[in-house]
């Protein structure tokens, strides 16, 4: 596998509870081969600015071990998968401390503006991290990971399990394998 950049310091408590009130920033364009979608930023995303920055996150390492990416991109080189026809915005932009402390409500009204963010840029493919937060999101309980029936506007809609260090029912080679299945369907290699 190959190396990871080394990461940079780490935020402080002070600074981790400063965080609640950030946001991150998209990394998207239009026309993208892949919009990648979290439910919504941590704490240490925020606070650092960056999509899937906590350690312990395996996001970056299943990009590359998909093929996805070249190498494990750090988090701080997030914009480099522009480059690579792969943007990531979020369901919810608000940030908590874990992906639990969101209402049911919030995630509804968040799939309803990122129906209209993928409409505005019209990625090939939106790929939600977390079936749980894609059935509630959605509302189609019965989803189940991999390419769904449904699409939002000409955008193919695809669920991948959550890379979240918290996410004990999906190993890294696991993940590795879904995200390759979607990287084979976007990208045709």
């Amino acid at each position: 596998m190959p190396k990871r950049t080394p990461a940079p310091r780490r935020p402080t408590t002070a600074e981790l509870a400063a965080a609640r009130d950030k946001r991150v920033k998209d990394v998207i364009a239009s026309d993208l081969r892949v919009l990648i979608v979290g439910i919504n930023p941590g704490l240490y995303s925020a606070a650092v600015g960056h999509h899937f920055a906590r350690p312990g996150n395996r996001f970056w390492p299943a990009l590359a071990a998909s093929g996805l990416t070249p190498r494990i991109l750090s988090p701080s080189e997030e914009r480099e998968l522009l480059s690579l026809g792969v943007g990531i915005t979020n369901i919810v932009a608000r940030t908590t401390a874990r992906a639990d402390e969101l209402e049911r409500d919030e995630l509804v009204e968040g799939a309803a503006r990122l129906t209209a963010k993928v409409r505005r840029y019209r990625p090939l493919v939106v790929a939600v991290l977390g079936i749980t937060a894609y059935r509630t999101a959605f509302e189609r309980a019965s989803a189940a990971l991999g390419p769904q029936e449904e699409r939002i506007g000409s955008s193919h809609l695809w669920v991948l399990p959550n890379p979240s260090g918290l996410n004990a029912h999906h190993q890294l080679a696991d993940l590795a394998r879904e995200f390759g299945k979607l990287r084979v369907a976007a990208l045709g290699r």
